[in-house]
């Protein structure tokens, strides 16, 4: 169990940036880098929740393959932390410190942003939900006030009137329209006017009977002047009843052709009125409902985020546990490199002395070991120009000698030729061209005796000198075949 403790502990402090060597020769700076691992682990694993709830909210994924994704982000923020770490050496100079924490403490505040807004989104999900629900409510309602603005529909508000007026024009036999308003008047002026003369006729009537009883007027019973005079009045008021009538009667023959034209003309324009009015009621409602559809599924996190900022807005402690909770999460992102920046601040550890000196090290001894590499290399090059050099004279002089040889045999040859004469033959036909200054002959032998000669110069792989050995590899003799 301690063992699998401290290779957990060893794991955790090099993934804080800390060297193994250093840290067996300074054992004392390894709860430091293990706490700093854990730190990194810490940021890592809500890296991956915050990055499966976002998977989950935006794509609506299985949990397994939205786990899955979260895992690959914390790597990365994993990494992306570990390399902010190392890139921060330790230096005396409070200023070269600050100049180099601000893009990584920048980097690690953009960082805490994305990571804690799923977890916050997360947190809050219940209150957020409602809020999607009113959200999605007002889109609905907006979008209907667009389509009602909308130039296709623009119509449809008049369209709906004229059938209703329509429909009741018809139910009404006609009377209903509004084109009939001063007809009907005129019906409703002439009842009157012939309400009043028939009201006055009957009073005139009844002022002549009475006349004629004596029971009014002056009082004498019987067909005097009097009552001649309030009959002739009661008689001549019929004639203005007759005419109210007439009047009356023709009034109400107008309106009547006019509810019959009135009711035919919107009996044929109530069905193309219907038709119109049901294609656009029918293609307004599909694009409602298709919005309707879209909104309802719009549950991402772009909405959410718009109800977490409504949220906040319209409720003091929501905005308040919001803004604190964002803050906790980034502070957890910031910690790794607020940490080490604190680190670097301070004076120099044993650690960070014992670095520096191996890495001095290194570098001197990869400094010597690259310097006698180069000693060497110059020495074996300068070997190899000699050998080469050596072998180039010998072959001159090689072919100084054949040369000197075979004109020493030629001048042999002629010379014996000049004392011995030869008989006289005839040349062959091969030589009859040929002039005394000819040296085919020479030029023949020479080229023979160059092409059975060849030199070559070989250097076997086991004579290199070893770096360091101060040892040179000895010249092959050249090989003659």
């Amino acid at each position: 169990m301690a063992r699998r403790r401290e290779r957990i502990g060893d794991g955790l402090a090099v993934l804080s940036g800390a060297r193994a060597d250093v840290l067996e020769a300074v054992p004392g700076a390894r709860a430091k880098f293990v706490a700093l691992g854990g730190v990194l682990l810490s940021t890592g694993g809500l890296a991956v929740l915050s990055m499966a709830f976002a998977v989950s909210m935006a794509l609506g994924v299985w949990w397994p393959l939205a786990a899955l994704v979260g895992l690959g982000w914390g790597f990365v923020i994993v990494n992306l932390d570990r390399m902010l770490l190392v890139g921060m050496a330790h230096d005396p100079s409070m200023r070269r410190n600050l100049l180099m924490a601000v893009p990584r403490v920048g980097l690690a505040l953009v960082l805490g942003i994305v990571i804690s807004t799923p977890l916050t989104l997360q947190i809050f999900h219940k209150e957020i939900d409602t809020q999607v629900v009113a959200l999605q409510a007002e889109a609905s309602d907006a979008y209907k006030r667009s389509l009602d603005d909308d130039a296709r529909f623009a119509g449809l508000p008049a369209l709906r009137e004229k059938f209703v007026a329509e429909q009741a024009v018809v139910a009404s036999g006609g009377t209903a329209d509004a084109d009939l308003a001063p007809l009907q008047a005129e019906v409703v002026a002439a009842q009157a006017a012939y309400d009043a003369a028939l009201t006055a006729q009957r009073e005139l009537s009844a002022r002549a009977q009475c006349e004629l009883d004596g029971t009014c007027g002056t009082g004498d019973a019987g067909t005097g002047e009097a009552y001649a005079q309030a009959r002739r009045a009661a008689d001549g008021q019929r004639d203005v009843v007759a005419a109210a009538k007439s009047d009356l009667d023709a009034a109400v023959a107008a309106v009547s052709a006019g509810a019959a034209r009135s009711m035919t003309q919107a009996a044929a324009d109530l069905e193309t009125d219907r038709a119109e009015l049901a294609r656009l009621t029918e293609q307004q409602t599909a694009l409602q409902a298709a919005f309707d559809a879209t909104n309802a599924d719009n549950t991402g996190i772009l909405i959410r985020l718009q109800a977490l900022s409504a949220l906040s807005d319209s409720n003091t402690t929501m905005a308040i546990a919001h803004y604190m909770l964002a803050l906790l999460f980034i502070s957890v992102e910031l910690l790794p490199v607020l940490m080490k920046m604190l680190l670097n601040v301070g004076p120099r550890s044993t650690y960070d002395r014992l670095s520096d000196l191996r890495d001095d090290g290194d570098l001197e001894i990869e400094q010597l070991q690259q310097s006698a590499r180069v000693e060497v290399e110059q020495a074996v090059q300068e070997l190899l120009v000699l050998a080469e050099k050596e072998r180039v004279d010998r072959q001159k002089e090689q072919v100084l000698a054949r040369r000197r040889a075979r004109i020493a045999a030629a001048v042999a040859q002629r010379e014996a030729a000049e004392q011995v004469p030869e008989p006289r033959t005839e040349a062959a036909p091969e030589d009859a061209g040929r002039r005394t200054w000819d040296t085919g002959p020479i030029l023949g032998l020479a080229r023979t005796a160059a092409s059975r000669t060849v030199r070559t110069m070989r250097r076997r792989p086991d004579v290199r000198p070893e770096a360091g050995s101060g040892t040179l590899p000895e010249p092959r003799e050249p090989e003659r075949v």
